[in-house]
């Protein structure tokens, strides 16, 4: 049965961003059943995608994410695919009209192939807006179920969300991209160093981004208010160790937010939910 194949599909990418992510798994957790499907198949995709262009050293990249990107776009046509994680995800695909943002995020993979170096701020928001605006983007399509007003009302505050996740993980995985994966996202840095003047004008950004992001949080829909708002807090917190920490530990060390800790912003964001406070 068909129905069978594509529920184990999306079971396969449940699997998927329970092992890759504890936070992310718990924030889709605390969706409403409805759109926990929709948003596994979403992870699952763009998380495949990622772990080709960051992960794979040693096998032939370039060839892997070209036939993952061949294998996707033919199962649009098909309407299917024998990858479940690919099948799981052009359901979501199609149902949402997500083609554009999928262009655009596999074109920012692509640029993690060969591109070492962004500059300028116009290349530094190019990459971002493909790597984890639109991801924002696909979220916020299926959490509004496809109502373009409300769409259009909270783009521009999933796009700041999409950024300051992105710019959080780039300041946490600053000691991983620059040793081992050879990158260097931040216009601001100078020979790939970190310094106090750049950490601070990082910094800056990031929280602005969240700034803008809570106005959008507040108004999404009930259904998936809670999980994006924990995601949020998580986030949060997590740049507030980085910014006490100095530039040589961030350098030299991946900051973490501990499992105790995440079961504190969680219980700290349902009270404020609960009472409306937030």
């Amino acid at each position: 049965m068909k129905a069978l194949f594509d529920s184990s599909s999306v079971n396969c990418s449940k699997l998927v961003t329970k092992t890759y992510s504890t936070s992310f798994s718990l924030g889709i957790r605390l969706f409403a059943p409805s759109i926990r499907p929709a948003i596994y198949s979403i992870y699952g995709f763009v998380r495949y995608a990622d772990e080709i262009v960051d992960s794979f050293q040693g096998y032939d990249q370039e060839v892997l994410l070209q036939e993952f990107e061949d294998d996707y776009k033919k199962s649009l046509v098909r309407k299917i695919s024998l990858n479940p994680i690919i099948n799981s995800f052009q359901h979501v695909v199609r149902q949402y009209d997500l083609f554009e943002y999928v262009d655009a995020f596999l074109a920012s993979m692509r640029h993690d192939l060969d591109k070492t170096d962004y500059n300028t701020r116009k290349e530094y928001n190019d990459y971002i807006y493909g790597s984890a605006d639109v991801v924002g983007l696909m979220c916020l399509r299926v959490f509004v179920n496809n109502d373009n007003e409300k769409f259009n009302h909270l783009k521009e505050s999933a796009q700041y969300l999409g950024s300051a996740f992105q710019k959080v993980n780039f300041l946490r995985d600053f000691k991983d991209d620059i040793n081992e994966l050879g990158r260097s996202y931040f216009p601001e840095l100078e020979t790939n160093t970190l310094t106090q003047n750049a950490k601070e004008s990082i910094l800056l950004d990031i929280e602005n981004d969240f700034k803008e992001a809570y106005k959008g949080i507040v108004q999404l829909p009930l259904e998936s208010r809670m999980g994006v708002f924990v995601a949020y807090k998580y986030y949060s917190k997590l740049l507030k160790k980085l910014k006490k920490a100095d530039t040589t530990r961030i350098m030299n060390s991946r900051i973490r937010i501990s499992n105790p800790l995440k079961f504190i912003i969680l219980t700290k964001a349902y009270i404020r939910l609960k009472f409306n406070i937030i």
